[in-house]
C-alpha cells in the first residue's frame, strides 16, 4: 500500500498559477514522508482564491519559483502511484509543468473521489467531497492547506482499502469500471444531465464568456465527465468555466454577470471553482 498523495492551491483561475504544493508519501498505509512548499507563481492573486486558502502576494514574496523546486517535485512523483481527491490537482500539475516548458513526470494517478464513490454506497452519488468524506471517517485536517488536504486524501484511500479489502492495484482497475452494473447513461444523449459514472458527477457547471470550443461540444464533454450543465449561476453551481479570452483581457475587471454572481456566492461561502477554458480542457484530459 505504497503511494504518494498530492494537493495544490492556486492563485487564480489559471490552474498553472500554483502557489502551494503539498506531498505526503504513504508506505504500508502509514505516512513515511511529507513535503510542502509555497510557490511564487509570478501571477496575480484573485481575491476569491485568497479567501479560500489565505495565501496572497505577501505570503509568497520570498517563496521559491517553480524552476527552483521542479527537481524535488519530479522525484516525489516519478514512477509512483499519485493520489489526489478529484482531478483538479492532476490537471494543475500538468498545466504547471507545461507552463514552464517541462514534461510532467510519469505517474499512475488515482482519484480518491472515484474510490469513495465505489466504497461507501451512500456517497456514490453525492457527498464525496474531501471535507465531507473526511468528517464522515473522523479524519481531522486543515482544509485548503495543501499538505493537509494531501494527507486527508491519502488517509481516505487507506480507509477504503481497509474497508473493501481491495489492494491498491485492484483499485487502479476498479475505478475504471461503472459504480454499479445498472448504469445505462449514454454519451449520445442531448440532455445536459451528468453521466452518473463520470468522475465529476455531482458538479453543476456553467459556461460563460467567449470560448474557442463550440459551446455544444463543451457541454457534451462536461456532461460525459458527470457534470450537470446549467445555463445560469445559482446556489447549486460548483464550477464556472470562463472563456480564455475573457480571462486574459479582463484580468478580473468588468467580468460577465455570471462571473460576478459566482464571486458573490463564493464570498458568502459557496464552494464554486472558477476555471479557464484551457484548464477545462486539461481537466477533460486528466480524467481520461
Amino acid at each position: 500500500m505504497d503511494f504518494t498523495a498530492i494537493d495544490v492551491e492556486t492563485a487564480n483561475a489559471d490552474l498553472a498559477s500554483v502557489c502551494q504544493i503539498g506531498v505526503v508519501r504513504f508506505e504500508n498505509g502509514q505516512i513515511a514522508d511529507q513535503w510542502q512548499t509555497l510557490l511564487n507563481p509570478d501571477d496575480y492573486f484573485d481575491a476569491i482564491n485568497v479567501s479560500v486558502h489565505g495565501i496572497d502576494e505577501r505570503a509568497v514574496e520570498d517563496a521559491p519559483r517553480f524552476p527552483d523546486v521542479s527537481d524535488t517535485l519530479v522525484r516525489h512523483l516519478s514512477e509512483v502511484v499519485v493520489v489526489s481527491h478529484m482531478a483538479f490537482d492532476r490537471a494543475a500539475i500538468t498545466a504547471l509543468f507545461e507552463k514552464h516548458g517541462q514534461i510532467a513526470p510519469r505517474s499512475t494517478w488515482l482519484d480518491t473521489a472515484r474510490v469513495v464513490r465505489r466504497t461507501w454506497p451512500d456517497l456514490s452519488q453525492r457527498g464525496y467531497g474531501l471535507a465531507n468524506v473526511a468528517e464522515r471517517l473522523g479524519i481531522e485536517f486543515q482544509h485548503h492547506n495543501a499538505q493537509e488536504d494531501a494527507r486527508a486524501a491519502g488517509e481516505i484511500l487507506v480507509r477504503a482499502i481497509q474497508t473493501t479489502g481491495h489492494t491498491l492495484v485492484e483499485w487502479l482497475e476498479r475505478v475504471k469500471r461503472p459504480i454499479t452494473a445498472s448504469s445505462n447513461w449514454s454519451t449520445t444523449r442531448i440532455s445536459r444531465d451528468g453521466n452518473p459514472e463520470g468522475p465529476l458527477f455531482g458538479e453543476v457547471l456553467v459556461f460563460t464568456g467567449a470560448m474557442l470550443m463550440p459551446r455544444r461540444e463543451a457541454a457534451d464533454l462536461a456532461a460525459a465527465l458527470g457534470c450537470e450543465v446549467a445555463a445560469s449561476v445559482t446556489k447549486s453551481t460548483t464550477l464556472l468555466v470562463v472563456g480564455d479570452q475573457d480571462i486574459r483581457m479582463l484580468l478580473g475587471h468588468e467580468k460577465s454577470s455570471k462571473h460576478r454572481k459566482a464571486e458573490a456566492l463564493i464570498s458568502k461561502g459557496q464552494p464554486i471553482r472558477v476555471l479557464r477554458e484551457t484548464d477545462f480542457r486539461l481537466l477533460v484530459c486528466a480524467t481520461e
